[in-house]
């Protein structure tokens, strides 16, 4: 499967690593490191994610927990698109 990032996506994760590096470079790219790990499983396991029961097709739209983060990402049959990535704590709306 191929994985494609949203424009959203790709600046969340920009976002996440600046504010991180701030006071903690070391733990910026481990962190960065530790998501685009765990987002290349899901070459392997389409369906890691948790169904995200309030989206309007819980089967394609999942949540890939990965420690404090979280990758919102939407399965079809040959592609993967990451949607939005958060820290845990942050208001999802």
């Amino acid at each position: 499967m191929r994985i494609y990032y949203s424009p959203e996506s790709i600046e969340d994760l920009r976002r996440l690593r600046e504010f991180i590096e701030i006071k903690n470079p070391t733990a910026a790219q481990k962190i960065a490191a530790s998501i685009s790990k765990g987002i290349k499983q899901l070459n392997s396991f389409p369906y890691l994610g948790v169904k995200v029961p309030k989206a309007p097709n819980p089967e394609v739209i999942r949540d890939l927990i990965i420690g404090n983060y979280i990758v919102c990402y939407l399965v079809n049959d040959e592609e993967i698109y990451v949607l939005r990535v958060w820290d845990h704590k942050e208001n999802r709306l």
